[in-house]
């Protein structure tokens, strides 16, 4: 119990702003299932469903009691979301029928699941915008919606192995910034622009795997 109450009373002070330890802990691991993502590693999961644990108890600051008691429904909701979806990634990951390896191979995904990706992107925003008004979330309510779908998407895409996931996420971190600093995260703020620079880094790596012999060819819908 004793590193459980030091995560949640450990707090860094920083000038005349404070920042939970959790806060930094969420985001490192998030980085961390990040670069396994990047590499393709089953290990990114686990770790990955650790740190949305951590965050969850942030981003709910009205609840948990935190120096910042500024609730982002999106936030908070995405790491339930995340950790649901990372379970599936992690199941779909280990048991594919055709890898004898942890090594997932990219995959292009179709037309079709791509126009359906930005559908349920712009519609799910619109539908949550006035939901989270409703319950109180920060504004911009949609940036917060916004995060939250994108999220969502990009985690099951990259479940699915679709090299386009990596390009939502750089969508979700356009948006996520501005909303983050203006709310007072600010190591998650800081942690999404580190994010969107690997974000367009990871797309390029799987691109280029995507673009090999033995994968082109393949397209998931």
């Amino acid at each position: 119990m004793g590193i459980v109450r030091w995560l949640f009373d450990a707090q860094l002070v920083i000038g005349d702003q404070t920042v939970l330890w959790r806060e930094v802990i969420g985001n490192v691991f998030g980085l961390l299932s990040a670069l396994g993502g990047m590499r393709r590693k089953v290990w990114a999961w686990p770790v990955g469903i650790a740190g949305n644990a951590l965050l969850f108890t942030v981003f709910m600051g009205a609840l948990f009691d935190t120096p910042n008691p500024v609730n982002l429904l999106g936030q908070a909701g995405r790491q339930v979301m995340f950790i649901l979806v990372s379970v599936y990634g992690w199941y779909r990951w280990t048991h594919r029928a055709d890898e004898a390896t942890t090594v997932l191979e990219p995959k292009w995904a179709s037309w079709r699941s791509r126009a359906l990706l930005v559908v349920a992107l712009v519609g799910g925003t619109a539908v949550l915008t006035p939901v989270f008004r409703a319950l109180g979330s920060y504004e911009p309510v949609w940036s917060d919606a916004w995060i939250f779908v994108g999220s969502l998407l990009a985690t099951y895409g990259m479940a699915k192995g679709w090299v386009e996931f990596w390009l939502i996420w750089v969508a979700v971190d356009l948006v996520g910034v501005p909303l983050l600093f203006s709310a007072g995260y600010y190591a998650s703020g800081l942690m999404y622009v580190v994010y969107g620079a690997f974000t367009l880094a990871g797309f390029f790596v799987w691109m280029a795997q995507g673009r090999k012999p033995s994968a082109a060819p393949v397209t998931v819908g």
